[in-house]
């Protein structure tokens, strides 16, 4: 199930290695062309050789560093000039240094310029364009822990909860207007990300980490059956659907002009 032309374009953040790559291999496999981001400029131009190589495809290489705003530029005015683009798959991201108490501050900042800031303005960059002509796609990878903050300490998860509140509000603003949002939520994947945070994927039982392929595969496939969120892990799409109803039944009391009787409760005299 796609909006989206065959042919058209998609650009990928952090499309040197793992999810991103991988996210490159299939779309190039499906006949679409490709702008690859990433910092390593030689990894991009490894790549994008293979894939024209063997998937006959057109891949640009944009070498940007999306935390820095003047690269990060770049980027953003080739989605807005580039009317052959009509993916925007937000993979780029990295870990935010652990506790709130003893993670480097600046540090948690740059993670925040990468999950949070850089795909909110990547977005912004393609949409006018894409509601114009009434067709596209943004893909934002987010993660679990977007719905389970007490396995993550620090900013980290609030990052990816962001993705998600993101995705949905989006949602919300594209309407019936042909552009298609997704919100991907892996669990744990074997990825660099991993063992530059420090942490050893050996120490952690192996039937709660995902392969990249098999993550890639099944987000794809989500997106064909037309999820705006997509759990890889999720045996059942019906939890989520009976969690997001849950959320939904919360509206119609999250505002009144006065507070609920539960906070009205008599005070002792002696308070």
């Amino acid at each position: 199930m796609s909006s989206t032309a065959p042919f058209d374009t998609a650009l990928v953040t952090g499309a040197s290695t793992g999810i991103g790559a991988t996210y490159a291999d299939r779309l190039a496999a499906r006949g679409h062309d490709l702008v690859l981001v990433a910092r390593n400029k030689t990894q991009l131009e490894s790549l994008a050789a293979r894939l024209r190589r063997e998937h006959g495809v057109k891949v640009d290489v944009l070498a940007a560093d999306l935390t820095s705003p003047a690269e990060r530029a770049q980027v953003e005015q080739r989605l807005r000039d580039d009317d052959a683009i009509g993916w925007l798959v937000n993979n780029a991201g990295m870990s935010g240094g652990g506790a709130v108490a003893t993670a480097p501050i600046d540090t948690v900042e740059n993670m925040l310029q990468l999950n949070v800031i850089a795909p909110s303005r990547l977005t912004s960059a393609i949409l006018p364009r894409l509601l114009a002509r009434g067709r596209g796609s943004i893909v934002y990878l987010a993660s679990v822990l977007a719905l389970a903050p007490e396995q993550s300490l620090g900013a980290y998860a609030a990052s990816k909860s962001y993705l998600l509140t993101y995705a949905l509000s989006l949602l919300k603003e594209v309407g019936d207007g042909g552009v298609r949002v997704q919100a991907v939520l892996p669990g744990i994947t074997r990825t660099d990300l991993w063992a530059r945070g420090g942490n050893d994927l050996n120490a952690i039982p192996a039937h709660t980490v995902m392969e990249v392929a098999e993550l890639v595969d099944a987000a794809l496939a989500g997106y064909d059956l037309g999820e705006t969120v997509t759990i890889p892990s999720l045996p059942d799409i019906e939890d989520w659907n009976r969690y997001n109803a849950a959320r939904l039944l919360l509206a119609p009391n999250l505002s009144h002009n006065v507070a609920a009787d539960r906070y009205k409760s008599d005070i002792p005299e002696d308070a």
